[in-house]
């Protein structure tokens, strides 16, 4: 299994390809791609690759899903015996991703294309021994 971690939003995220995370907001249009270069790790079939702080030549690349709202955020101050209170909240802005392939030094590790034959030949197979 091919995977990578990336900084995006100030957050650190695991990502692996034919998956979709929401991430902090983007300012990218649905079905627009994007690579994301602050590559921090990448493991591919066991061998691991560390930067220092970032992967050189790593590239991680990506389609907009959507934007979208999360789930309301509630703020609630109050100072005691003062009669003082302040409720207040937001909704964060997301970018919903889905991970097309995963690079290094030019040469694609993983892909989205790869990981569906794979986990389709694996469903085949289990369907198979099932019967």
């Amino acid at each position: 299994m091919t995977y990578a971690i990336i900084e995006t939003g100030g957050k650190q995220l695991r990502v692996e390809p034919g998956r979709f995370y929401d991430i902090e907001l983007l300012s990218a249009q649905p079905d627009e791609k994007v690579s994301i270069e602050s590559v921090l790790l990448v493991q591919h079939n066991g061998e691991v690759t560390i930067g220092q702080p970032l992967v050189t030549g790593a590239k991680v690349e990506g389609t907009v899903m959507r934007q979208l709202r999360g789930r309301k955020v509630l703020v609630y101050k109050m100072k005691p015996k003062k009669k003082t209170r302040k409720k207040r909240g937001h909704r964060q802005e997301i970018t919903r991703l889905m991970i097309n392939s995963i690079s290094l030094n030019g040469s694609v590790l993983a892909s989205e294309a790869e990981t569906s034959v794979t986990s389709e030949a694996t469903t085949e197979v289990a369907q198979e021994s099932a019967e």
